[in-house]
């Protein structure tokens, strides 16, 4: 059973944000908060918070099963470009210089794996061992 949660208007670049999306992209949960608690970059913060909005959005539709037991992982996240608020910036001569103030939708998706699942990467990261 898989749970969405969607962030809209986040006020930092859709490129900034991407960067930090990418390194939690496909990994458990858990993991990718730790992940996200000590990255440096601004957008960390946010994509925390969503993160854990997605796990209780994940929750409210499982409230027979525990969170530890089920191997929840990080099956989509993306971010697109949200509305751009143009400015004025001063220029010699009595020109202007626009300015484009950046936002950004996030949308993460997250879901339990199955026995399946599981067993798949166990033997995929054996062959990766080897």
């Amino acid at each position: 059973m898989e749970a969405v949660a969607k962030l809209n208007n986040v006020p930092t670049s859709p490129r900034k944000m991407r960067l930090v999306a990418g390194l939690i992209r496909g990994k458990s949960v858990s993991r990718a908060l730790n992940l996200l608690k000590f990255e440096a970059n601004s957008g960390s913060e946010r994509l925390e918070k969503l993160l854990l909005s997605a796990l209780s959005n994940w929750q409210l539709k499982n409230e027979d099963t525990r969170i530890e037991e089920a191997n929840l992982y990080i099956k989509e996240i993306f971010v697109n470009e949200g509305k751009m608020l143009k400015r004025l910036r001063p220029a010699p001569q009595g020109r202007g210089h626009r300015i484009r103030k950046r936002s950004n939708h996030v949308t993460v998706i997250i879901d339990s794996l199955t026995e399946e699942q599981i067993e798949q990467q166990s033997k995929k990261s054996k062959k990766a061992s080897k």
